[in-house]
């Protein structure tokens, strides 16, 4: 069952990716054309720029801000329960609804541009939609505000077994919050960076919904914010759609995934070692 759920899909995408395969068509063995086409297809090139580009801003983002917001929020004082439970809120949301929620925020009449021009900020509303760059930094933003929530429990219950010994120690010999939380938060929770590192980056390679439901079908103008699985649900999709190919990009999206994912676990066992 596994075989047959797990392994063969993976092994139908391997073989699919060396033939000219179509939706309704048989394929033919065509060897590596559709790996050389890849590395040859400007639309490629963009939509890997792309992935890594998101990679690079969105996992410092997830690594850092939920574990600044976890230590925020470990104490225990009346009415932290209710701060926790909000941010936790967008992750059991859909990525469908809160992709919905910031289209109506970030579009050319929404909130954002509708407080800005009150506040004669500017005089024409920023194209966070409609331009390539500004929307892929858009979806980054909303990948960011669903994922704090989930890796800050990651981050308190790694928190939650930090010897509290420590910081009494600590705090005899003088150090203040931010000493402590270098000296001793960080340390502690490295392990726990590193796994959320790794998480965040295997996510951030797959992203798909949230260019998706901003920039529409296309991408944003001229699929300028298209991402790797964007395009390959593009190359793959509809009656004309090239299975061979999008095989192919999907086994090279994979190699880069193994790449990151490979390398987090070598730092966490540098880390233990």
């Amino acid at each position: 069952m596994v075989a047959l759920f797990s392994l063969w899909p993976f092994v139908n995408t391997v073989i699919l990716s060396f033939t000219d395969a179509r939706i309704l068509q048989g394929g033919r063995f065509v060897g590596f054309d559709n790996y050389t086409r890849a590395f040859a297809d400007p639309d490629f090139w963009t939509a890997a720029c792309n992935s890594v580009l998101y990679l690079a801003v969105v996992v410092p983002a997830l690594v850092l801000l939920p574990l600044a917001l976890a230590v925020l929020v470990q104490k225990e004082v009346p009415g932290i329960g209710f701060f926790r439970s909000a941010f936790y809120t967008p992750v059991i949301a859909s990525a469908v609804v809160v992709g919905l929620i910031w289209q109506w925020v970030l579009r050319s009449d929404g909130l954002v541009n509708t407080v800005f021009r009150r506040l004669d900020l500017i005089s024409q509303p920023v194209p966070f939609l409609t331009d390539s760059t500004l929307l892929l930094f858009s979806a980054m933003l909303v990948t960011v505000w669903k994922g704090l929530g989930y890796y800050m429990v990651f981050y308190l219950a790694a928190l939650g077994n930090v010897p509290a010994s420590l910081y009494e120690a600590a705090a005899l010999d003088g150090a203040g919050p931010v000493r402590r939380f270098f000296s001793i938060t960080v340390p502690q929770v490295k392990p726990m960076m590193l796994l959320v590192g790794t998480l965040s980056a295997i996510s951030a390679l797959r992203v798909f919904t949230e260019v998706y439901i901003l920039g529409g079908e296309g991408g944003g103008p001229g699929g300028g914010a298209r991402t790797l699985p964007f395009l390959i649900r593009q190359v793959g999709l509809g009656f004309a759609g090239e299975t061979g190919y999008a095989a192919a990009i999907s086994l090279l999206l994979f190699l880069l995934t193994l790449v990151f994912s490979l390398l987090g676990r070598r730092l966490s066992k540098g880390d233990e070692e």
